[in-house]
């Protein structure tokens, strides 16, 4: 038997200080970013999906609220699909600005590899693997067609598929393949994951102004 779980990265955050917000409260959607949510939901409700789960901040809940009244189910909440901790988070250097300037940042960049800012990589994809699994559970104790929707974030995604397919945790961030509300999506027969699929169902949209992260 086999059982596919979707990670559905947020749509995009008003974010218009560009600040590295983390998993810091307050940052919600932007309206470009509930119309992806919206037709994020719009495709995977064409799903057999029987379990929804979020990541707890704000923007990952909203995201999973239309799928939630799409299919009428309830969103449930686990913390390891959270986004990554980090050190930075608050400064202004979304998108990469600033990063170098502020001599009092150095100290964190001299392990890129771990990485030294933040949450460690392999820490990131054991738990979302975990949470992955959880939910394959969850939908299998439904019925052996059912899916599950983990909502979460892009670096926690992007983790979770390279140590997946056996790819080195450190990679090149502008080379992410995890649009905002793009669906990344896990084939479990037994324990292991035996296909991986993408797809970027609000591709259609013009692109917004958010962090995105």
């Amino acid at each position: 038997m086999t059982t596919t779980i979707h990670l559905l990265r947020h749509g995009e955050v008003f974010n218009p200080g560009r600040v590295l917000y983390g998993r810091l409260p307050g940052f919600a959607l932007s309206d470009l970013g509930i119309a992806q949510a919206k037709l994020a939901a719009e495709y995977l409700a064409r799903r057999p999906v029987g379990y929804l789960v979020s990541s707890p901040l704000e923007r990952a809940q909203q995201t999973a609220q239309p799928l939630a009244e799409a299919l009428g189910l309830t969103i449930d909440t686990d913390e390891r699909l959270i986004e990554a901790d980090n050190h930075l988070q608050g400064k202004q250097v979304a998108g990469g600005k600033g990063l170098f300037r502020d001599p009092a940042l150095f100290k964190y960049y001299r392990n890129p590899f771990t990485p030294s800012w933040g949450e460690p990589y392999a820490q990131i994809a054991t738990r979302v693997l975990a949470a992955a699994r959880a939910a394959c559970d969850a939908a299998q104790r439904i019925g052996q067609d059912a899916e599950a929707v983990c909502v979460s974030h892009q670096l926690p995604i992007v983790i979770a598929r390279r140590r997946a397919e056996g790819r080195r945790l450190f990679h090149d961030p502008r080379r992410r393949r995890c649009s905002l509300a793009s669906v990344t999506s896990f084939t479990f027969a037994g324990d292991a994951i035996v296909r991986i699929d993408y797809a970027e169902p609000a591709a259609t949209l013009p692109p917004g102004h958010g962090a995105g992260a």
